[in-house]
């Protein structure tokens, strides 16, 4: 019996091979890394002090999103994606305390009104490591009335947004935001604690928000999924929230197994060194299933790292996401409530200080175009037949090796590996 059988504590009614129905196929984004055009924050003050001395890339104009939205959209939509993830940004909505930018907002109601003109569900982040500059003058996140300026926010834009089945993410991975802002010397360790209480204060205003906008509203606050340090990551963010998430979000990105230590190299930042695992993101659901019974999980990131383009071991955006996509429709069919999927990213972005690592389906020379031209990569065409397909056709099988005996889940994953022989559920729009 695989493994996967024995998380029926999860019970989503689907039968072993069954349909999930309503699945989100989507694309994600984020404010800062893809806008340009930037106002006054935190990562913009960074940004402006460090590239001159050599320490990150400036961030420029990004790829250009504020303006050329209408191409990138068209771009998801025509892969037949169903769910478009941005961020809206707090430091352009709100350049000073208490005063609202209504071009700004006007401008983010034409992008989200052309994500639903073309068929696709907005999920909309909050705060995806970004806050506006006069907030980092008072401590960021540190600072006494971070949490309720947070709410004013948040109620500003659930009433404006809120609604037509949107989607909401109120903080990008709490215990990265924290890593990023010690880099961007914002914080130290002593500051742990303390950060983490004011995020969890703030999704819970913002999660209010979202459900006085809309009752029926979905609202989670996504974390990454560390192979060797959930349980302990659980304690510190996802338990503390749990009663305030209407699903559980899992950003996926590394394995650690005794065949794969390469995810060392994510500690450093350098991305492309990582081996992809894409059966892992089997453990990462059954993971989540088990602490969370009756919350339905979404991916809200998962995606593969090229170094300017390509990779030292020659691995294809497209076998990649074949292989994701397998073991997504292997965990549904065992018995996961797996509502959905976004690949991470739509386009190459701003990397936190960095153009080099490219996440894009569609690849960007940031530096080096100046007409920031959008190039299709073997992704493109891999996520527009999955998605018309369901998923991968009956009978794939995974291209990267499997993990043996991954350290997350010591022996259960050396006696009893997830199977790849198993059914596959369709996983359709």
């Amino acid at each position: 019996m695989p493994p996967a059988a024995t998380a029926a504590a999860v019970d989503t009614g689907l039968a072993g091979g069954a349909a999930a129905p309503g699945f989100h196929w989507g694309v994600a984004t984020s404010g800062f890394q893809v806008e340009g055009s930037n106002p006054d924050s935190n990562w913009k003050r960074y940004s402006d002090s460090a590239a001159p001395a050599g320490q990150a890339d400036p961030v420029g104009d990004a790829v250009d999103f504020w303006n050329r939205y209408p191409e990138d959209i068209a771009n998801a939509a025509a892969m037949g994606v169903n769910t478009f993830r941005l961020s809206v940004e707090w430091a352009r909505i709100e350049p000073a305390p208490g005063r609202y930018d209504d071009a700004a907002l006007a401008h983010y109601d034409r992008i989200i009104d052309t994500i639903r003109a073309h068929g696709m569900t907005p999920m909309i982040t909050m705060v995806h490591f970004v806050y506006p500059g006069w907030l980092a003058d008072e401590g960021g996140m540190l600072a006494p009335g971070a949490a309720d300026a947070f709410g004013r926010f948040a109620d500003l834009i659930t009433d404006r947004w809120a609604g037509d089945g949107t989607l909401w993410v109120t903080f990008n991975e709490p215990l990265v935001f924290f890593k990023h802002e010690m880099t961007i010397g914002r914080v130290g360790l002593p500051d742990f604690s303390r950060f983490l209480d004011a995020v969890v204060a703030a999704h819970r205003l913002g999660y209010a928000a979202a459900h006085r906008a809309d009752p029926d509203a979905m609202v989670t606050m996504n974390e990454a999924y560390l192979p060797l340090a959930t349980e302990f990551t659980d304690t510190l963010v996802s338990d503390r929230v749990a009663d305030a998430v209407d699903y559980v979000g899992i950003d996926y990105y590394y394995g650690v197994a005794l065949n794969n230590f390469t995810a060392a190299h994510a500690a450093v930042d350098d991305f492309a060194a990582v081996r992809p695992q894409p059966d892992g993101i089997y453990e990462a659901i059954q993971h989540y299933a088990r602490s969370y019974p009756g919350k339905p999980i979404y991916i809200v990131e998962n995606g593969m790292p090229t170094r300017g383009g390509g990779r030292a071991d020659g691995i294809e955006r497209g076998d990649f996401l074949r292989d994701t996509v397998f073991w997504l429709q292997r965990a549904v069919a065992d018995g996961y409530p797996v509502i959905g999927y976004n690949h991470w990213s739509l386009v190459d972005n701003y990397e936190w200080g960095d153009y080099s690592a490219r996440f894009g389906l569609y690849t960007v020379d940031a530096l080096s175009d100046p007409a920031l031209t959008r190039r299709p990569t073997s992704g493109v065409e891999a996520y527009r037949e999955i998605i018309a397909a369901g998923g991968v056709e009956p009978g794939y099988r995974p291209v990267l090796p499997p993990a043996w005996c991954s350290l997350a889940t010591i022996p259960d994953s050396c006696l009893n590996p997830a199977r790849a022989d198993g059914l596959l559920a369709k996983l359709p729009e």
